[in-house]
C-alpha cells in the first residue's frame, strides 16, 4: 500500500482474498489505481472485479497462455491510454508534390515519433477517438490519438486515398478486387464499405473499369 501511494506503478496482478483488506478493497482505496488484472480462485468475483474497472480476470488455476493473454491486454491498454495527442506532419518543401515518393508523416504514438511513408499506408481503421494506421513497412498498427477526419483531410486527393466506411480509409492503390460488401486489399484485409461511401467507390472502380 505505502509504494502504490509513493510510486508510479503501471500495473498490479492482484489476488482478491487477502488478509486485512481483500483486492478489491485496495483497488477501490487508490485515488489513481494502476491497471489492474485481478487473479483469485473463485469466479463469482469476476463480476466485481470488472466494476472496478479491471483490464482481466484470471481464475485458478491458470496456465502460462492465460498469464500471457491477460498481460498483453494489460499492454495494449497502456499504450492506448499514453498515446500521445497526435499531428500529421509534413517535412516536404513548401509546395511540395503530393504524390512524391519521399513524402511522408510524422506520427506521435507511445512517446515516440513514428515517421511513415505515404506510400506505405495501406488503410486507416478508426476506434472512436483513436487510430489504427496499417503500413508495408510495420508488422504491427501505428496507434495515434487522432479523428478520422483529420487523416481523411492529410491524406486527402490527389493522394490515393478514400474514404470507403464510417471506420475506414484505405489506399486506392493496394486494392486487389471488390464484391457487393467488401473490398479486398493486397494483403488480404477484407474491408467493408458503407452505404454512404458505396456511391463514391462505385463512380471510381466505373471510371477505371473495361469490359462488361
Amino acid at each position: 500500500m505505502r509504494m502504490l501511494h509513493s510510486e508510479q506503478v503501471d500495473a498490479l496482478f492482484l489476488d482478491i482474498n487477502m488478509p486485512d483488506l481483500n483486492g478489491l478493497e485496495l483497488v477501490r482505496s487508490l485515488a489513481r489505481p494502476p491497471l489492474v488484472v485481478f487473479t483469485t480462485a473463485y469466479s463469482e468475483y469476476a463480476i466485481e472485479g470488472y466494476k472496478a474497472d479491471a483490464v482481466d480476470y484470471l481464475l485458478k488455476p491458470y496456465g502460462l497462455a492465460d498469464l500471457l493473454r491477460a498481460a498483453n491486454h494489460v499492454r495494449e491498454r497502456w499504450e492506448q491510454l499514453h498515446a500521445l495527442p497526435a499531428e500529421a506532419v509534413t517535412v516536404a518543401a513548401q509546395n511540395p508534390s503530393p504524390s512524391a515518393a519521399d513524402d511522408f508523416i510524422f506520427f506521435k504514438s507511445d512517446y515516440k515519433v513514428v515517421r511513415v511513408c505515404i506510400s506505405e499506408i495501406v488503410y486507416v481503421k478508426g476506434m472512436s477517438e483513436y487510430l489504427r494506421i496499417y503500413t508495408t513497412s510495420q508488422h504491427k498498427p501505428i496507434i495515434v490519438l487522432l479523428s478520422m477526419k483529420r487523416i481523411e483531410d492529410r491524406l486527402a486527393p490527389p493522394l490515393p486515398f478514400m474514404r470507403v466506411h464510417r471506420s475506414y480509409l484505405i489506399n486506392l492503390n493496394h486494392i486487389r478486387e471488390l464484391n457487393r460488401s467488401a473490398i479486398i486489399l493486397d494483403t488480404g484485409e477484407e474491408i467493408p464499405v458503407g452505404d454512404t461511401y458505396r456511391a463514391a467507390v462505385n463512380e471510381f472502380v466505373s471510371r477505371l473499369s473495361v469490359g462488361k
